[in-house]
């Protein structure tokens, strides 16, 4: 193979390699950033950050609703095969200008650095991670301070199937216990 032949595949590859690592960097799960989003990014710039996928918009009503106990709004991103990707919720509701308040992560193709995601269990994120355990009635709620993350394991991973919120340490939950949910906070 010559030179002239030589370059232009150089050229290709090197362009394929950087394409193929901004695509990792679409499911990077770090502290402050998901995927294309960080903290600073507004409910506005969802339309343009997922242009090729589906948004559905699941809006609470404000102060002007008569329910005391309201509910946050909702972004739900699917992308164009139907698959649920992420819900997001901005910190002020009915406020297209808001930014993220939290992302509930839904694909297993959102990992963190450490290879964390939805579909680890205890064991792989207990080995790289401080966690925290709070127990709920059905679940405990791991902490992740290094991400502000919280992960969730429901209790009958544990064995419990009683409704009670005794307190649960680390030792009590098997390796092999699996995620219900992964929320990244933004605060």
């Amino acid at each position: 193979m010559n030179k002239k032949n030589f370059l232009p595949l150089i050229a290709i590859v090197f362009l394929l390699l950087i394409i193929s690592c901004n695509k990792g960097d679409d499911f990077k799960i770090e502290k402050g950033k998901v995927g294309k989003i960080s903290t600073l990014t507004t409910i506005n710039d969802l339309e343009t950050i997922f242009k090729n996928d589906s948004i559905v918009k699941n809006l609470s009503e404000g102060a002007l609703g008569d329910d005391y106990f309201q509910d946050d709004d909702e972004y739900l991103i699917f992308e164009k095969g139907g698959n649920l990707l992420l819900t997001i919720t901005p910190k002020e509701q009915l406020d297209s200008t808001s930014t993220i308040k939290s992302i509930e992560i839904h694909d297993t193709r959102f990992k963190t650095e450490n290879g964390i995601s939805l579909s680890s269990n205890f064991s792989e994120i207990n080995a790289n991670n401080i966690l925290r355990p709070e127990s709920t009635l059905q679940s405990v709620t791991l902490f992740l301070d290094e991400l502000n993350a919280t992960i969730t394991i429901d209790k009958e991973e544990l064995g419990i199937k009683d409704f009670i919120t005794k307190k649960i340490s680390l030792e009590q939950i098997p390796d092999l216990a699996k995620i219900k949910s992964f929320i990244v906070w933004f605060n």
